[in-house]
């Protein structure tokens, strides 16, 4: 299963392409697929210019839940970065897709202060798309959930992505 490139595509709710990038499925555990990449990975927003990700980091993509988290490796300032997101699909095995929901739930390294980032989008958002009642209530439901969990460091926000760099250094 390890080994293949993944494809990870996220569009907004319109169907617009939003951040793309490939990396490498490492496996899978209880809490979903891992896929890694070391240093230099090339990622885009859109179509927009290629973005050179400066450290080595993990994406976890869990099943049925509505977000994502990606594990940053030094020098990155910011050590967890959850994108609130419709639940992944697998639309082959080469390729996960997600809508973002504009939410993001970080923890920053030096203080280890949990924060929820883009609210204001998320407003916008509602509004420009017209995300329905339970889209919203899934965002919101799903932030709440990760600020507190991330923070006590709740599985598989504590040691879980350990063994995981292993296999990307």
């Amino acid at each position: 299963m390890s080994g293949r490139d993944v494809r990870v595509v996220y569009t907004k709710y319109d169907g617009s392409l939003h951040w793309n990038f490939s990396m490498r499925l490492l496996g899978e555990d209880e809490h979903g697929v891992w896929l890694g990449a070391d240093s230099g990975l090339v990622s885009r927003k859109g179509d927009g210019p290629d973005v050179i990700i400066k450290q080595p980091h993990l994406m976890l993509i869990p099943q049925g839940v509505w977000w994502t988290a990606v594990f940053n490796g030094q020098p990155a300032s910011t050590e967890i970065y959850c994108d609130i997101a419709s639940p992944p699909r697998w639309p082959h095995p080469g390729e996960v897709t997600m809508v973002d929901l504009d939410l993001d739930v970080i923890r920053r390294r030096a203080d280890q202060q949990v924060v929820l980032l883009d609210e204001d989008e998320f407003a916008e958002h509602q509004l420009q798309y017209g995300y329905p009642a339970d889209v919203i209530a899934a965002a919101e439901s799903s932030a709440a959930w990760l600020m507190a969990a991330v923070a006590a460091r709740n599985e598989p926000f504590g040691r879980a992505p350990l063994g995981w760099f292993d296999q990307v250094r």
